[in-house]
């Protein structure tokens, strides 16, 4: 019944880190799953919750690992941040703690990048980090400025191993002022999937999602409804499965993606 389920999908969104590629190691079976998905129409993409980079930076990435991906079909948590805060808030100037790339698209959008008197704080991944970034940031959230976090990672998947995410920021912001973000946006929260299906023009029970972060990629499927595939081959431990409660755990479980696009291939 989940294969089934799976077969009779029309539209796939992808994980990056731990799901496709491991650093600059594409995994196995990821650029023939991407050209089956071509061969039969298939809208897909490419969803991620690491706001340090660009979907541009992600095109030229997966173009030196051999996949020609537009930047379209790349959708990061920085990219469903400023689409939320652009649709839903009357917020247009931002003090980004963040990467050049991140600043970049939010200059991009329209946003005034304002470290003095913003409309509000948007926290990313920002593997750029500084003290100065730091203290000014939380001097605007003692001030009361509206809070936003591009997603909640803990852990960043690498092949020297697990590194802190923005949970590491989020933390140190809540040490020294007590607040946590008003919203969080990226994965597993609505705000990601509303922007992602509404670029494919899908429907969320008709969607696959396939990564590999229990507490993020499947649990975003489990509350939009989404198509849950689990692929073993990044953050998820077979230990960190079996203690995953067992009413929550995703009924399509692979070893790696080259395991799904045989599924797909045998539909």
């Amino acid at each position: 019944m989940p294969r089934a389920r799976l077969a009779g999908c029309r539209a796939f969104l992808l994980d990056l880190d731990g799901t496709l590629y491991l650093d600059e190691r594409l995994l196995p079976g990821a650029r023939e799953l991407v050209a089956l998905l071509d061969r039969r129409g298939l809208p897909y993409l490419f969803v991620t919750n690491n706001s340090s980079k660009r979907a541009g930076d992600y095109h030229l990435r997966l173009a030196r690992l051999g996949l020609d991906v537009p930047a379209e079909r790349i959708l990061t948590s920085g990219d469903a941040t400023i689409d939320y805060l652009s649709r839903h808030t009357p917020h247009r100037s931002a003090y980004v703690v963040g990467t050049p790339g991140l600043e970049a698209d939010f200059s991009a959008a329209g946003f005034a990048l304002d470290p003095a008197d913003p409309d509000c704080v948007v926290v990313g991944f920002d593997t750029t980090l500084t003290y100065e970034k730091l203290e000014n940031a939380c001097r605007l959230l003692f001030a009361g400025k509206p809070y936003f976090a591009t997603h909640p990672d803990r852990t960043c998947i690498t092949q020297r191993g697990l590194i802190p995410d923005i949970a590491a920021i989020i933390a140190a912001c809540q040490a020294v002022t007590g607040r946590a973000p008003d919203r969080v946006l990226g994965k597993p929260n609505p705000e990601m999937v509303e922007a992602a299906l509404r670029r494919l023009g899908a429907s969320p029970e008709t969607t696959a999602i396939v990564g590999d972060q229990l507490d993020t990629d499947m649990t975003m499927a489990e509350r939009s409804g989404l198509v849950a595939v689990l692929v073993m081959s990044g953050e998820t431990t077979p230990a960190s499965l079996e203690a995953w409660p067992l009413a929550r755990r995703p009924a399509l479980v692979a070893s790696h993606i080259g395991e799904v696009l045989d599924w797909l291939a045998a539909s």
